[in-house]
C-alpha cells in the first residue's frame, strides 16, 4: 500500500511526533516581538568565535544540546540527524555537528532546509527505519551577506525588497513516540523558476513555489485553507507574502489565504528594526518553528497548521553569471 497520495504529498500511517525543539538566536532577533520564544539569546555576533562561520557552527551546537536537554535525551538516543546551512558545503554544519557522532545526513534546501529535515526524518520513522530522528539547520547574518552579497564594511545600500538573514539556529527531535503535535503529511515541492534573478528580491522569487506547493498539498488531501488555524511560510518576507496572496486571488478565482502569516514578516518589527522586507534564511523558519510556533502548539492556542518553508537554489557564481533563481517549497501537515 502506497503512502502517497494525489501528486506529491506523503500521509504518514503512524505520524511521528515532534518531543522536543530548541532555538538560539542572536542580539535583533531577540529584540524583536517574539524574543520571549526562544531559548536563548546570544549578544556576541562571534558567539566567542574567531570567526562568523565559527559562531554559526556554535549556534548549531547549542541549539541541538538544549533540544535534547529539554526532552532528557543523550546523543545516544538519536538514530539519525538530517542537517544543513547556507554555507558553502554547509561547513556550518560539519563543523557544527562533528563532535556527535550521530550518523548524518547533510541536506541542502537553501531557507526551506528546515521543513525538509522535518519530512526526511518523518519519512525515517514512519518508514521503520529509526525512532528518534534530529532535524537541524542554521544562518547567520553576517556569513550570509558575505557569501552572497557583500562584505559588511562594504556598506552598501539594502533594496527596500531585500530580507535580513536571520542570526539562529532551531533543532527538532521526531520520533516515533509521543508526547507532542504530530506531522501527519508532507508534500514534496518542485522547483519553480519565475525569472528572478535580482538576489535582493527573494520573496519574489520564492511566492511562486510557495503557491505551487500550498495549492498542491490542498488539492492532493482534499483539505483548504480552512482546515488549518495557520498557513505559515518560512521567509517570503512583506513582498513574496504580498506576491502569494495576490497569486491566490488570481489562480484562484478571487479566494483569499485569510489565515496565512509569514515567519520572515513575524521575527522582526520591519517598522522598528530596519530590515526592510522582512527576515530570511534557513534560522527564518527554523527559529519561529522551533521557539513561537511549537509553544502554541503544545499550549492549544493553536491545534493544526501548515508550515511550507521556501528556498532559494542558488549560488553566487550562477547568479554572476547571470542566471535566474530556481526556488521550492516543502511543507508538512502538524497537528496536535
Amino acid at each position: 500500500m502506497t503512502k502517497k497520495i494525489g501528486a506529491q504529498t506523503i500521509q504518514f500511517e503512524t505520524p511521528p511526533f515532534i518531543i522536543s525543539t530548541g532555538c538560539v538566536v542572536g542580539k535583533k532577533e531577540g529584540e524583536g516581538p517574539l524574543g520571549s520564544y526562544f531559548d536563548q539569546i546570544v549578544e556576541d555576533e562571534y558567539c566567542g568565535e574567531k570567526s562568523w562561520e565559527s559562531a554559526e557552527s556554535k549556534l548549531q551546537t547549542m541549539a541541538f544540546q538544549k533540544t535534547l536537554n529539554k526532552h532528557g535525551l543523550r546523543n545516544q538516543d538519536i538514530d539519525y540527524m538530517f542537517a544543513g546551512d547556507l554555507l558553502n558545503q554547509c561547513v556550518g554544519t560539519h563543523y557544527g555537528t562533528r563532535d556527535t557522532n550521530i550518523p548524518f545526513f547533510g541536506i541542502f534546501g537553501a531557507c526551506s532546509t528546515m521543513v525538509e529535515g522535518l519530512s526526511l526524518s518523518s519519512i525515517m520513522i514512519d518508514g521503520g527505519f529509526a525512532v528518534n530522528v534530529a532535524a537541524l539547520t542554521s544562518s547567520h547574518f553576517c556569513s550570509a551577506e558575505k557569501q552572497f552579497r557583500f562584505p559588511l564594511e562594504y556598506g552598501g545600500q539594502r533594496t527596500p525588497t531585500s530580507q535580513w538573514t536571520v542570526t539562529g539556529s532551531g533543532c527538532a527531535i521526531v520520533s516515533k513516540n509521543g508526547p507532542g503535535p504530530k506531522i501527519t503529511h508532507a508534500t514534496v515541492g518542485k522547483i519553480v523558476d519565475m525569472g528572478i534573478n535580482d538576489a535582493n528580491n527573494m520573496g519574489s522569487a520564492m511566492a511562486p513555489a510557495a503557491f505551487d506547493t500550498i495549492i498542491t498539498h490542498f488539492n492532493d488531501t482534499g483539505r483548504d485553507a480552512s482546515y488549518y488555524d495557520l498557513v505559515i511560510t518560512g521567509d517570503l518576507g512583506i513582498t513574496g507574502s504580498d506576491i502569494l496572496h495576490d497569486l491566490f486571488k488570481k489562480e484562484t478565482g478571487g479566494s483569499e489565504l485569510n489565515n496565512h502569516k509569514d515567519c520572515g514578516v513575524l521575527i522582526f518589527d520591519a517598522e522598528k528594526q530596519d530590515v526592510h522586507s522582512g527576515g530570511s534564511g534557513c534560522a527564518c523558519c527554523a527559529s519561529v518553528f522551533c521557539g513561537y510556533l511549537y509553544n502554541q502548539l503544545t499550549t492549544g492556542k493553536l491545534s493544526k497548521i501548515l508550515l511550507v518553508a521556501t528556498g532559494a537554489l542558488m549560488n553566487t557564481m550562477t547568479l554572476q553569471q547571470g542566471e535566474t533563481i530556481p526556488s521550492i517549497a516543502h511543507a508538512v501537515a502538524i497537528e496536535m
